[in-house]
């Protein structure tokens, strides 16, 4: 097949490849129903629609997919007025949800070079700690982060006032529709730009996308340095399809990140945000942080942590934070629920270590000072990823939980089990102590003190109160005591700090 690419991404349009019902691999039966029931709607009202994008890709591979995303050539409006249950978003390009219980179908309009007037539906903003649209990959998805005042816009290489770039050929604005044969060219990965059609279950191909499936190769659809100056945020994304995937970067793709990885700066934090949650909170963390360090994204996208791997590399918190993402993984596989807060405590373990390291060995363990470190090591983490408080609050809690829980005291021990951020303190305390980071019998007593009743509980407590005042029972010693331990100046054991947080 012959592509077509065009710098301007408008190719005269093409005809797609066919690929019929016996020649995919692709069945109804692994597609949401409530997916189906939209698309037949959709085509029943008199409109193409299309399973587009990662579902299609991971139905292909044999995987479940997260979502699914529906192309139709239905303007929102006229997708809303086919649907009650539909809900208009987006300020650069409206995208239509349809709401199904706690399930959203996410329908996009073909994208084009031309476009008609948008019209006066609601904008309802996205929030600012999603990570849903895990493979939203359609371009102009993106400028959707991008308030128009973020950048100066760069109009004098571009004819169309409704595809809007700045001077490093970002994109700001493509509010535009079209058809299927120039929506293709919007989108990014020539793997995410295949088109599932409800009418006859074909697959439609314009890029060769069935057969980098296949190879398990990652291409970017295009003259890939165009494409990553149009968002840089490609870069990311790339890594992060390369870690979920496992394919390949196409040698042509991969060649230019290590010039353009620097344009990651100039993206909106709140973006950078959202894209860290999909790099580490989506089932594949400990492979996104391996990617990130070979290409020198990480460097871009949390400086501090990448300094600290970086002269730290055969560290005891480099093998934490690296069995914490394993640990995520295993969560998110399990449909267990993670957090950015305990994510971004892992992350910025190594850095909050070193402004603690700074301070006079008898201040490491004060609250105060713990605190202090961690709403820096946020502040500087901040400059490029925009951490709502809400979770620089959370991992305040959680560090500053470390000393107390590593200093059990008497019946005052059993009002830690109350505190909200109790669960999350005591399996950074576990994770800690299997790298050697906290004393492992410490964090034993906590995981005993959890299983029994309650008068276990105050048993265990009274007897930790007795040790501490120089006393031991006959029953001292057993199995769910915490012992002990040897303390310096201030009533705690003198450690360095990235030992005991």
């Amino acid at each position: 097949m012959n592509e077509v690419v065009a710098p301007d991404l408008a190719p005269p349009a093409p005809l797609a490849r066919i690929i019929p019902r016996d020649q995919h691999s692709i069945s109804r039966a692994s597609v949401s129903p409530n997916a189906l029931k939209v698309l037949y709607r959709l085509r029943d009202a008199g409109f193409e629609a299309f399973l587009v994008g990662g579902c299609v890709r991971d139905l292909m591979l044999g995987l479940t997919p997260k979502d699914f995303d529906i192309a139709t050539s239905a303007l929102p409006e006229e997708v809303r007025r086919v649907f009650r249950n539909c809900r208009l978003v987006g300020r650069r390009f409206r995208l239509a949800h349809v709401f199904f219980g706690r399930e959203i179908i996410e329908v996009a309009t073909f994208r084009a070079t031309a476009a008609p007037e948008p019209g006066d539906e609601p904008i309802d903003e996205s929030s600012e700690d999603s990570i849903d649209g895990d493979d939203t990959d359609v371009e102009s998805d993106a400028s959707q982060a991008l308030p128009d005042d973020e950048v100066e816009p760069d109009r004098s290489n571009s004819s169309n006032p409704d595809r809007v770039t700045d001077h490093s050929g970002r994109l700001l604005r493509d509010n535009v529709y079209g058809s299927i044969d120039e929506d293709v060219w919007r989108r990014d990965f020539s793997a995410n730009a295949l088109y599932y059609n409800i009418a006859d279950f074909s697959v439609w191909d314009y890029v060769g996308g069935f057969e980098d499936i296949a190879a398990r190769r990652l291409r970017l659809i295009g003259d890939p340095a165009t494409r990553y100056r149009e968002d840089p945020v490609r870069m990311l994304r790339a890594a992060r399809f390369q870690a979920k995937l496992g394919f390949t970067l196409d040698p042509a793709t991969a060649a230019p990140i290590a010039e353009l990885r620097a344009l990651l700066a100039g993206v909106p934090p709140a973006r950078l945000f959202d894209e860290t949650l999909k790099l580490f909170l989506t089932g594949h963390g400990a492979q996104s942080l391996d990617v990130l360090r070979d290409w020198g994204l990480l460097g871009e996208l949390l400086p501090t942590v990448d300094r600290y791997l970086s002269s730290n590399s055969d560290s005891r918190v480099l093998q934490m934070l690296r069995q914490g993402l394993i640990n995520t993984d295993a969560r998110v596989a399990a449909g267990r629920p993670v957090t950015p807060t305990f994510l971004f405590s892992l992350l910025l373990y190594g850095p909050f270590a070193e402004i603690i390291e700074r301070q006079p060995a008898e201040r490491w363990h004060d609250i105060g000072t713990i605190v202090d470190a961690v709403d820096r090591a946020a502040r500087d983490a901040q400059n490029r990823i925009a951490i709502p408080k809400r979770f620089t609050l959370g991992m305040r809690e959680m560090f500053a939980a470390q000393p107390r829980l590593e200093q059990p005291r008497g019946r005052r021990a059993l009002r830690m089990l109350e505190q909200p951020r109790f669960r999350a303190a005591y399996d950074l305390l576990l994770l800690r102590s299997e790298f050697g980071l906290a004393a492992a019998d410490v964090a034993h007593w906590w995981t005993v003190l959890q299983e029994v009743s309650q008068a276990d509980r105050e048993h265990m407590a009274d007897a930790l109160a007795a040790a501490h005042a120089g006393g031991r029972g006959a029953d001292d010693g057993g199995a769910g005591r915490a012992p002990r331990a040897r303390r310096s100046r201030g009533g705690r054991r003198r450690r360095r700090p990235s030992q005991s947080a």
